[in-house]
């Protein structure tokens, strides 16, 4: 087997997020020291297999949507099909270990939109036909440009691509891109020019009358070498009632 790493790291005041994150890193000779101390009501010389260190942790601040993370139903609206939407820590974990397939747009422009006529032309290039609950990856190639203002110039889906993916039997959706829909600056613009608010945040809102999740901010996605036959493992980390969740996504390639 060979492992893929698909993710991009939360990092500490990154470029490429809007909404910061913060890491405060505790280091062994200060703080973790201080905090040892103060837990075990021991001095620095009584720590004698360290030679007088502490731990080390960090301290995150951060929204659950910062680096690689999957988006519950709960994130788009609060309901799904009629029904609450699920939230991260409801969804089955059988949607986020599947075959993978990815899907090359990389020849689309900022701002594009990915039709359903593009994702069938691009599995018409691999010669492939979807399955029920493959995770799809949609390949723009932004993610070669992760910490600088271009890493949100990329296409995007619409409403149609996400209904025309969820009818195949897709339940996970990934983008190597900041968002699965299209720049947050071209919808605002299409809609100042029309005054049409269905511009705004389509393939997210598609997810009120079918139910999937996202996988936003992959990388990597050229590394695994083939479109189809692997698999990709993405669970989110468990947090309670919350509308993500950070993952660690892994392409698992068969050798």
């Amino acid at each position: 087997m060979r492992l893929v790493d698909l993710s991009v790291p939360l990092q500490h005041q990154a470029a490429s997020e809007p909404n910061k994150p913060s890491i405060e890193y505790i280091t062994h000779e200060a703080e973790g020291l201080s905090q040892m101390k103060r837990a075990f009501g021991v001095t620095e010389q009584d720590l004698v297999w360290s030679k007088g260190r502490g731990w080390a942790i960090e301290q995150i601040q951060a929204i659950t949507h910062t680096g690689t993370h999957v988006d519950a139903p709960y994130h788009y609206a609060p309901t799904s099909e009629g029904k609450p939407a699920r939230r991260i820590d409801e969804l089955p974990l059988s949607w986020f270990y599947a075959p993978g397939v990815v899907l090359d747009v990389r020849h689309l422009k900022n701002g594009a939109e990915i039709t359903v006529e593009e994702l069938e032309k691009a599995l018409a290039r691999i010669d492939y036909t979807l399955r029920g609950g493959e995770i799809v990856m949609l390949q723009t190639g932004a993610d070669r440009r992760l910490g600088s203002a271009a890493y949100f110039e990329q296409p995007g889906l619409g409403r149609a691509g996400v209904l025309w993916l969820c009818d195949q039997g897709v339940k996970v959706i990934g983008i190597d891109a900041y968002t699965i829909d299209r720049p947050f600056a071209a919808m605002s613009a299409d809609f100042q020019r029309t005054r049409d608010g269905r511009y705004i945040w389509p393939a997210h809102f598609a997810g009120i009358d079918r139910e999937y999740c996202q996988i936003e901010k992959l990388a990597n996605l050229d590394r695994i070498g083939r479109p189809h036959g692997f698999l990709v493992s993405c669970f989110p980390v468990k947090i309670q009632s919350a509308s993500a969740g950070w993952c660690r996504a892994v392409a698992i390639v068969e050798e």
